[in-house]
């Protein structure tokens, strides 16, 4: 196999990206419209954050967040028992060699953002924060 004298590095190449995002907007077009056959899904508002794809693009691994963060569980039921009809419509609106098998994960994002606020907000943190401001500024 031929090595790309683009792309070196550990994180994903410009085509990973580019196809990661036009599968994620096709994927949030198709659950927005209520494209799948399921009442259960077609019920839910769906946010589709982001979609990362293996190096081959065989693979698309989405992530996924209900709206409000209220029955995950629930949301995650129906796009995994979807997930072949979606797979099915993603890849019809796409031009891929090959249609991607569509993973779903909960994003943590939102999580991670409020225990990053909640650890600055902490009173040691705070201490820390403006002893290295009075370090950087002697």
């Amino acid at each position: 196999m031929a090595k790309n004298k683009f792309h070196n590095g550990s994180g994903p190449s410009q085509r990973q990206l580019r196809v990661g995002e036009l599968i994620r907007r096709r994927l949030a077009d198709v659950l927005n419209h209520g494209d799948v056959h399921d009442p259960d899904l077609n019920r839910m508002s769906i946010t589709v954050a982001e979609v990362r794809t293996s190096p081959d693009l065989k693979i698309a691994t989405a992530y996924v967040m209900p709206l409000g963060g209220d029955r995950a569980d629930e949301a995650m039921e129906a796009l995994i028992r979807n997930r072949h009809e979606l797979r099915k419509i993603v890849a019809k609106g796409l031009t891929l060699k090959y249609a991607p098998q569509l993973r779903f994960v909960l994003d943590d994002t939102y999580d991670r953002m409020d225990d990053t606020r909640r650890m600055f907000s902490e009173e040691r943190v705070q201490r820390d924060i403006a002893a290295t401001h009075e370090d950087d500024d002697a």
